[in-house]
């Protein structure tokens, strides 16, 4: 049962300190000790990614630690989330596809929603897609964007796309939510229409609406500041 497998519960156990830490930030708690517990779940969230669950969980403890101990002082006030929620969201599988070309800010802000909803699973496009749905080449080729976004802690697993059929990846990997970024050229309705040809139609398609507002949080407003400062005969390091 998946829900017994220890990185699901790791996983569960994480969730609950990250939500205790929200908690204790809408209460208005600022301390040196939040910080640390901050500090201690970003790294267990690091060690799950890379799949050492030893040092996940000892991490994690530590900032449970701290956060019981300023409830005990009277200094926080928050209450710890139902298990068996958390282990049933730590159990869904969000899909996330997209060029992550220049990775930015609203990539961050979408692989983080992607995480508060389950453990993530995001594809990269391949070169000749972008090529056909942008219209332009990649600057950055497809095997050093995979890289990149292996590397980002909110991912659990990073592959390669298709080309051509976009839903061969769909069908292999199985998710339970498809999380759609802000901008992304697709409605969910169609998405729903082609899942339920292939027997997916118990998959969840939603979109992140949160839009970031950024000066650069967009690859083409990236490449057109550089090219600019180019044009102005500016030096770039």
């Amino acid at each position: 049962m998946e829900s017994m497998n220890p990185e699901v519960r790791i996983d569960a156990y994480i969730r609950n300190v990250a939500a205790a830490i929200e908690q204790i930030e809408r209460e208005g708690v600022k301390n040196e000790v939040v910080e640390i517990a901050r500090a201690y779940l970003k790294d267990s969230i690091y060690y799950l990614s890379r799949g050492d669950v030893f040092t996940a969980l000892a991490t994690i403890a530590y900032a449970e630690g701290l956060l019981d101990a300023l409830r005990l002082l009277g200094i926080a006030h928050f209450s710890w989330g139902r298990t068996d929620e958390l282990l049933s969201r730590a159990s869904n599988k969000v899909f996330v596809a997209g060029t992550f070309e220049i990775i930015h800010p609203g990539h961050i802000a979408y692989l983080r929603h992607a995480w508060s909803l389950g453990r993530v699973v995001a594809v990269v496009a391949r070169d000749s897609t972008v090529r056909r749905i942008k219209g332009r080449d990649v600057v950055i080729p497809e095997n050093q964007r995979l890289e990149v976004l292996s590397s980002i802690v909110y991912v659990h697993k990073a592959r390669l796309g298709y080309e051509g059929d976009m839903f061969r990846v769909v069908e292999e990997e199985r998710p339970n939510i498809i999380l759609l970024g802000p901008n992304q050229p697709f409605s969910e309705e169609s998405i729903r229409s082609e899942l339920k040809k292939r027997g997916l139609d118990d998959v969840q398609v939603v979109r992140f609406s949160d839009y970031l507002d950024c000066p650069l949080c967009s690859t083409t407003k990236i490449l057109r500041a550089i090219s600019s400062r180019f044009n102005q005969g500016l030096n770039l390091p």
